[in-house]
């Protein structure tokens, strides 16, 4: 049966944000019901969940640390978990406490501290005495599930580090709710400046499709945030591939962001792009065209090549291998082979492109591109 806890607090508002600063037992911690983690599901784009994938050696390097400080007690976090609820906790006004049955207010939403919690839980299991072992906790109350995803982002991005795919998956989230949903928290000027203009949101759904489409050559080659992919199988993460699509991509001298208007054809469009690629440089070997040289290269000269479209108005797929394809062999000077698949195989020269030669890998093709073609090479 669940004990009701009473602890000390300090009521703390910051604007709109009322927390209580206290510190708590393990064992209160850790009871059944008192917690649980909001985790990105990568597999499903109805998940509304926003935290990492829990490392368990890093859990484990935590406990083993506490263990080795027990009998020293030199062991220390002196840094607060933070813990969220949508329901209001009782405050009592005489003594400064808080009260807290978990089958009433709880689980709380973990904004900050997984791998302490379950760090802590470890040491509990293997040595007792961590039990009584006390931690900082500030308790966010009457604080919505959208609000507490805010506040996860801003603790992660303003105060240290967090996975930059996660990152775009809950900003992805927030240019959603942007217009719709009324409890979004002040943000900080850059993170809602990101939101606001909504690129990562889109250069996300163009990433998911080209990872979860039926013919896409890209289809399950993309690590997503928090996916347990198997290595081989996987070519690029989805941070470095969603940078890339809004660098080049989404920007206003792409026709494909700034003519075409309808979400559903710049899919389309996108996914005949990388067929058109995959159909003259995929000879179904091992390449790093669909690493980050690959993506990197051919993002970056879809802007010559939209626009060379956007002049024939036609983006269907065949189209597009027609003109790449002259285009390739139109390529002169040291970056000649760039158009044959022998030279974009693992370990070959794309392999080991840096920027300034991918730079100049482009320029040679955009000068290749606008190179009087044969004619009747286009049918449009």
């Amino acid at each position: 049966m669940q004990q009701k806890i009473v602890i000390t607090a300090s009521r703390v508002r910051q604007g709109d944000l009322l927390l209580y600063a206290t510190s708590m037992k393990v064992r209160d911690l850790i009871q059944p019901g008192m917690y649980s983690v909001e985790t990105l599901d990568p597999e499903s784009n109805e998940d509304k969940g926003y935290q990492r994938l829990l490392n368990k050696a890093r859990a484990k390097r935590l406990a083993d640390y506490i263990l080795g400080g027990l009998d020293s007690k030199d062991a220390f976090l002196p840094t607060s978990v933070f813990l969220a609820t949508d329901k209001i906790v009782p405050f009592n006004e005489e003594n400064h406490s808080i009260e807290i049955l978990s089958c009433e207010i709880g689980p709380f939403s973990v904004v900050d501290g997984q791998h302490r919690l379950e760090g802590l839980r470890l040491a509990a299991d293997k040595d007792g005495r961590v039990l009584d072992f006390e931690i900082p906790v500030n308790i966010a109350v009457g604080l919505p599930r959208l609000a507490q995803m805010c506040h996860f982002l801003i603790v992660n991005t303003t105060q240290k580090s967090v996975d930059k795919s996660v990152e775009q998956r809950i900003i992805a989230r927030l240019t959603d709710a942007l217009d719709i949903e009324d409890d979004l928290p002040s943000l900080p000027k850059w993170i809602l400046k990101i939101v606001e203009k909504g690129e990562v949101e889109k250069a996300l759904k163009l990433v998911d499709f080209l990872n979860e489409f039926d013919g896409s050559p890209w289809k399950g080659k993309v690590k997503m945030a928090n996916a347990n992919t198997d290595e081989s199988t996987t070519t690029i993460n989805q941070r470095s591939f969603v940078k890339a699509i809004v660098r080049y991509v989404l920007t206003a001298n792409n026709p494909l962001s700034a003519i075409v208007k309808d979400f559903d054809k710049e899919k389309k469009i996108f996914l005949n792009y990388w067929k058109a690629i995959a159909r003259i440089l995929d000879d179904g070997k091992p390449t790093v065209l669909y690493k980050y040289n690959g993506v990197e290269l051919f993002c970056k000269f879809s802007i010559p090549f939209f626009i060379k479209l956007q002049d024939k108005g036609n983006f269907t797929e065949s189209t597009m291998e027609l003109l790449l394809r002259s285009c390739l062999e139109n390529v002169e000077g040291e970056y000649a082979a760039v158009g044959h698949s022998e030279w974009w195989a693992t370990g070959g020269n794309a392999s080991f492109l840096n920027a300034g030669a991918i730079n100049v890998v482009s320029q040679e093709m955009t000068r290749a591109l606008h190179k009087p073609f044969s004619a009747g090479i286009i049918e449009l």
